[in-house]
């Protein structure tokens, strides 16, 4: 019976910063693993880096706020703000979403929390234009549903037993999508590995479990992951280069506007991103939103963004992984 429990917003600052430190300290293996959508190695950075804005946004935060779904909404904001890649994006989706059903509370139960990954699932799917199942959206719905079902066993029941219950069952739910993921995606089964963005969200969800539960991380989750054992090869580097970039911008739209850049974005590129950074419009009703696109050319995606819209904030990067070179041919003999 978990003893221990701490669900205030203390506990949200203090997730994030466990989830930092976790990425930060599983980044390579993520990295090494990292082969879809794209074998570009950045999955394990970009959720580091993702995490690491949320986690800064909270470290000033004040004792007073109590505020669940208030602090978990700044986090995701500063998360949204400076995400990075595919992986981070979903992630700053996911954590800004799940704040809203929290909003007004000054504790987590079973019930919020099983709210919370729902809504949160649910905006991480509607974000890409294109999602796919076996993916770390995979891993957010599988969580989301085994968090429901605990709700659904103790419809009433606020305990903190019942919030043990249910974060358990998140985790749990978690690595068993992680699991899946290798049979669900061709890529992935060809690799003989499990997703990376999936593992990073397993990760994670334990982190929020321990900061809740006052536990330690359980180590053993990922014993037996395809692909994740420190001895196992750098997967992503075997893999075919990709051609292409990364684009990367956030700029202020209008609904229809937002609605037609996406459109033409799916129109020249993939893995097509686009969600609201923060929800208050401007004075001329256009709200902020991040975006993300891969192109087999950086210059066509920027000419689109800035036909509507003056864009901020942008970054390009090379989808093709950085391979070793070649040993060079000195011509000299073998010592």
């Amino acid at each position: 019976m978990h003893t221990k429990i701490t669900a205030n917003a203390q506990a949200m600052k203090r997730w994030l910063s466990k989830a930092e430190t976790a990425l930060g300290n599983h980044s390579d293996r993520l990295n090494a693993i990292n082969i879809f959508p794209v074998a570009d190695g950045d999955t394990g950075t970009n959720l580091y880096l993702t995490v690491r804005a949320a986690s800064a946004s909270l470290a000033g935060l004040d004792p007073g706020v109590t505020d669940v779904g208030s602090v978990l909404a700044t986090a995701g904001q500063a998360a949204m703000e400076e995400a990075r890649g595919n992986s981070g994006t979903l992630f700053a989706v996911f954590l800004g979403a799940a704040a809203e059903p929290l909003r007004g509370n000054n504790r987590l139960t079973a019930s919020l929390l099983a709210a919370a990954l729902h809504r949160a699932q649910i905006r991480a799917w509607s974000a890409l234009s294109d999602p796919v199942p076996g993916t770390m959206l995979s891993v957010m719905e599988s969580a989301a549903a085994a968090a429901d079902a605990v709700h659904s066993e103790h419809p009433a029941d606020s305990s903190n037993h019942a919030l043990g219950l249910a974060l358990d069952a998140t985790v749990n739910g978690a690595l068993a999508a992680v699991i899946r993921t290798e049979e669900q995606l061709d890529a992935l089964h060809a690799a003989q590995v499990v997703d990376s963005g999936g593992v990073g969200m397993l990760l994670i969800l334990d982190c929020l479990r321990s900061a809740v539960l006052g536990e330690e991380l359980q180590t053993e989750l990922l014993d037996g992951l395809h692909g994740y054992d420190v001895q196992d090869p750098h997967i992503h580097t075997d893999m075919p280069v990709d051609d292409g970039v990364e684009v990367m911008c956030t700029i202020t739209l209008s609904p229809l506007d937002a609605a037609t850049l996406r459109q033409r974005l799916d129109e020249i590129g993939e893995s097509v991103i686009m969600s609201q950074v923060g929800g208050t419009p401007d004075d001329e009703s256009g709200y902020r939103w991040r975006v993300h696109v891969h192109v087999p050319r950086a210059d066509a995606a920027v000419a689109v963004i800035r036909s509507l819209g003056v864009p901020s904030h942008i970054s390009i990067s090379d989808l093709a992984v950085p391979r070793q070179p070649e040993p060079a041919d000195t011509g000299g003999h073998e010592r």
